[in-house]
């Protein structure tokens, strides 16, 4: 017969598998699995409910009934202490009878850090704690980065041509890996709260960035794109879904917005780090331009992000910003969110959005994005999908290639996805 030790870190094993199946539904909560075993046998199991309630404790001491009581219970993450809008899981196993309860790691959150296994202490109970400890944190690293960091846990995520180029220039979208590949970009959506890509992504290639796998339509992501010049078209397949899967367009103070006068994040449009004048002026939106039958404005926008054609440097003609107050109604009449933040500020909109209960990024593109992303330190993991075609010369250089990336990154897993290779890199704090 296998001894407790063998046996914790067996049923921590299938505990941490099934915290994974709820990644990035759970909103503000964390994606927490919780088994309960008695003689050897699970008699009770559950993952945090879509939603983030009910918390997994109390679902599987539910399906264990009675039999709960002299058991014990695997938790991925300390039970909770405090009276939110559920009773404390710990009291809940309290109440059903443990006589042991198993915990992979603690939780940082200041309301719980020890709390909760004192009170099972406190009780009787006996307490194991840093079970699979890595493992644990590992699939918890959301969580954890948006408690510790304030911040979501930030996953750049690059496909890389075999001579290390994401794509070329002025083709739009280019196939660089195979479908097994984009599949498993596509589970990656799933498992995330949101998603972001440059405006220059958003121009080039006219993406979606929801999830397509059968089965897994809803768990599409948040979609983010940063658009300093408020550039997204209305008729793109981003504000045409902007109802269904939600868009928050991140852009710059002074592209011709009228002043909000909302707090620093609002439901429709919210300023990030600046406050506007209250003695400015208020005015009507003007009429602006026409949009044409897919939603664009009539006259010409530069696709380059930062970069507009007859407009002096830090300035802006009436017809730029007539253009794009317009355009803002439209986007927000398509039902995107417009949140204006300085672009340079990147750690503010992450802080930002840790506020609304994000807890991990997918960072999808394209290179100037990645390289901010990068050089502002806020990269958590690579994501380094290489695919074995070339592109050649005209190709967009890519900021990492396998075995060149920043310092302070360790190479932590290697796959095979068909003809492609996947390269996953986390930093070393």
């Amino acid at each position: 017969m296998s001894g407790p030790v063998e046996d914790d870190a067996r049923f921590m094993a299938a505990a941490i598998r099934l915290c994974r199946r709820n990644l990035g539904r759970t909103a503000t909560n964390p994606s927490v699995a919780c088994l309960i075993v008695k003689d050897g046998v699970v008699v009770g199991s559950a993952v945090t409910a879509p939603g983030g309630r009910p918390h997994a404790e109390t679902q599987a001491l539910a399906v264990a009934g009675d039999a709960a009581r002299g058991a014990t219970a695997y938790v991925t993450l300390e039970p909770c202490s405090h009276h939110g809008k559920t009773p404390p899981c710990a009291d809940a196993l309290i109440a059903a009878g443990v006589s042991r309860v198993v915990v992979s790691v603690t939780d940082p959150d200041e309301r719980v850090a020890g709390r909760g296994l004192g009170m099972l202490r406190d009780a009787g109970i006996v307490v194991e704690t840093g079970v699979l400890e890595a493992q644990g944190r590992a699939a918890l690293a959301a969580y954890l980065t948006r408690q510790t960091k304030k911040r979501p846990y930030v996953t750049l995520k690059l496909a890389v041509s075999a001579d290390g180029m994401l794509g070329r220039l002025g083709a739009g979208q280019v196939a660089i890996t195979g479908p097994v590949s984009r599949g498993q970009v596509h589970v990656l959506r799933a498992e995330t709260d949101a998603i972001l890509v440059g405006i220059g992504t958003a121009l080039a290639d006219d993406p979606e960035l929801t999830c397509r796998l059968p089965g897994l339509e809803a768990r599409s992501p948040v979609r983010i794109v940063l658009d300093p010049q408020l550039e997204l078209p209305p008729g793109s397949k981003l504000a045409r879904t902007a109802k269904n899967v939600p868009v928050i367009v991140v852009t710059s103070k002074g592209v011709g917005l009228p002043p909000s006068g909302l707090p620093a994040i609002s439901p429709s449009r919210g300023e990030i780090g600046w406050q506007p004048d209250p003695r400015a002026p208020s005015s009507a939106s003007p009429a602006g331009p026409t949009f044409d039958a897919d939603g664009n404005a009539a006259s010409s926008i530069s696709p380059l992000e930062g970069e507009m054609a007859g407009r002096p440097e830090g300035g802006m003609d009436g017809t730029a910003s007539d253009m794009r107050s317009a355009r803002a109604q439209a986007l927000e009449a398509a039902g995107v969110e417009i949140l204006t933040c300085d672009p340079r500020r990147l750690d503010d909109l992450l802080m930002a959005l840790a506020t609304r209960g994000i807890s991990s990024l997918l960072v999808e593109g394209g290179a100037r994005t990645a390289q901010s992303f990068l050089d502002a330190g806020l990269v958590d993991r690579i994501s380094l999908f290489e695919g074995a075609g070339t592109i050649g010369k005209e190709g967009v250089a890519s900021p990492c290639v396998c075995g060149r990336v920043p310092d302070g990154y360790s190479l932590r897993r290697t796959a095979h996805y068909g003809a492609d290779r996947l390269y996953e890199y986390e930093r070393d704090d």
